[in-house]
């Protein structure tokens, strides 16, 4: 549950997307979203194609405007493939580099793991979605004692608030561990369940009351609330972390991918250049002209290493766009403090 003017526990909740368009642009497997794309673009094809007043069987013994279509789509395949090396030289640009720079990223990186051991008590967790699990119960812990740390105070109002944001950080945490406990990285899920963990919010609302409530807290409840920010401040480079390590895999998946459905789309191409002309193909199949349907279909296949693209750039740049800031920088309207 939310403090008063807080924002929601989900990243559903905190924005105004409805639940079936955050479903496309990030949940839906992109096969899933390749195909319905495809099936859009056929069924657009077709309707207009029927509703041409001259038929393209027709059009096609004149101009034949299907042959211009189709070398511009051999055209645009064949270029699309240094697209895929474009993208995989940006994964790649990460990995390689001098010795000094991997050792630097080796000590860096071994370095944050010995400062969130001394939170956790014990060596921290290999796996990201263990990681993050681990960070998010650990904040749920420091919520806890801060909690207790206020149990006593003579001031009701300042128990009042603590309680209210600690019960509903300790509620949030426990439902994000639970998303993380089966999630495996690569998927959705790990990315999911660390977006839906607002600890912007949470740093904000933790140092508010402690500045709120200054001259009353004791030395041991400034400690309890700096323990927790420093938890949760620790959860913000952590996530960073494994989003680009996310990002670089879901890139090596988009670039095998458009080179998986590159050969067929320019298989299609060539044969529909080839051999389709105005007499292949004659009848018709459910009324439409058959010439019309292989036509829609094969430019449809020719386009299928951009639907890729155009599916997994969907998600990475809504992904992007909704973890630009780094700490308790809230972008989103809605949960500004103050103003109208």
């Amino acid at each position: 549950m939310a403090d008063e003017g807080s924002p929601e526990d989900t990243m559903r909740g905190r924005g105004i997307d409805s639940r079936l368009r955050l479903w496309l642009l990030l949940g839906a497997n992109r096969w899933v979203i390749v195909a319905a794309l495809a099936v859009v673009l056929f069924a657009t094809l077709v309707v207009l194609g029927t509703l041409d007043a001259t038929p393209l069987r027709s059009t096609m013994r004149g101009s034949d405007p299907t042959e211009t279509v189709f070398q511009a789509l051999i055209t645009s395949i064949i270029t699309g493939v240094t697209l895929v090396v474009t993208i995989n030289q940006l994964v790649l640009s990460a990995e390689l580099g001098p010795l000094g720079d991997q050792r630097a990223r080796m000590s860096n990186s071994m370095e944050f793991r010995a400062d969130t051991e001394d939170m956790f008590g014990e060596v921290s967790p290999t796996e990201p979605a263990a990681f993050l699990q681990a960070l998010v119960e650990t904040s749920a812990d420091r919520a806890a004692d801060l909690r207790d740390s206020v149990a006593g105070a003579d001031d009701r109002a300042l128990r009042d608030d603590v309680e209210e944001y600690t019960e509903g950080l300790i509620d949030h945490a426990r439902t994000v561990s639970d998303q993380l406990e089966d999630a495996e990285f690569g998927s959705y899920d790990v990315i999911q369940a660390a977006l839906n963990y607002n600890y912007s919010w949470k740093i904000y609302r933790a140092r508010q009351l402690r500045d709120d409530y200054g001259d009353g807290h004791s030395a041991e409840r400034r400690e309890a609330f700096d323990e927790l920010v420093r938890v949760l401040t620790f959860f913000g480079p952590a996530r960073e972390h494994i989003k680009t390590l996310y990002f670089r895999w879901e890139l090596v998946d988009l670039s095998r991918a458009m080179i998986y459905t590159s050969l067929p789309a320019l298989g299609a191409a060539i044969a529909a250049l080839l051999f389709l002309d105005a007499p292949s193909f004659p009848g018709a199949t459910l009324g439409l002209d058959n010439v019309l349907l292989i036509v829609c279909l094969g430019v449809t296949a020719s386009v299928l290493p951009f639907l890729v693209l155009i599916s997994y750039i969907l998600r990475i740049a809504t992904i992007a766009k909704r973890t630009l800031s780094v700490g308790p920088f809230i972008l989103r309207e809605s949960e500004r403090s103050g103003g109208d």
